[in-house]
């Protein structure tokens, strides 16, 4: 699936404008980051392992080849309750940056979840069910079919 990015500048030289379009960027997103945005609309791609939902907000990241970055639990950043489709807090993730009740898409299959928030805990859920209770600065993996997580302050 590739995504076209299209880029556009403006200039103004005195009075006269000129426009000058810039080459088209192809991007190649990742498979995962393709079938969530199939699936799940609003989706915007960033690049080709990063997308957000604006609406939802939620992104999705895919892990690089290569490069880490500093974050507070795992690949999860600080501030974020973070699910991923592989246990100890690996794999690809979708994090979420407010506190709240968040449904995980049925294409996601969730195997573990961070809470890198400083405070509260969060919940892995199966509906109402809760699977797994996760303090804040930990992760836990997690069993059983996760459909949303519930973040309590």
């Amino acid at each position: 699936m590739m995504l076209t990015v299209t880029l556009a500048a403006v200039f103004a030289i005195g009075s006269v404008p000129v426009a000058a379009a810039a080459a088209e960027p192809l991007i190649d997103p990742a498979p995962e980051i393709a079938e969530m945005l199939d699936v799940v609309p609003g989706g915007i791609l960033l690049d080709s392992h990063h997308a957000v939902w604006p609406e939802l907000d939620m992104e999705m990241t895919v892990p690089r080849s290569s490069g880490v970055s500093a974050r507070a639990v795992g690949a999860c950043a600080t501030g974020k309750i973070c699910a991923f489709n592989a246990p100890f807090a690996d794999g690809s993730a979708l994090s979420f940056g407010t506190c709240g009740v968040h449904s995980i898409p049925s294409n996601f299959s969730v195997k573990s979840v961070a809470n890198a928030r400083s405070s509260g805990t969060a919940q892995a859920r199966n509906g109402t069910t809760v699977l797994k209770t996760i303090s804040a600065g930990t992760y836990q993996n997690t069993s059983g079919t996760v459909t949303n997580i519930r973040c309590t302050l």
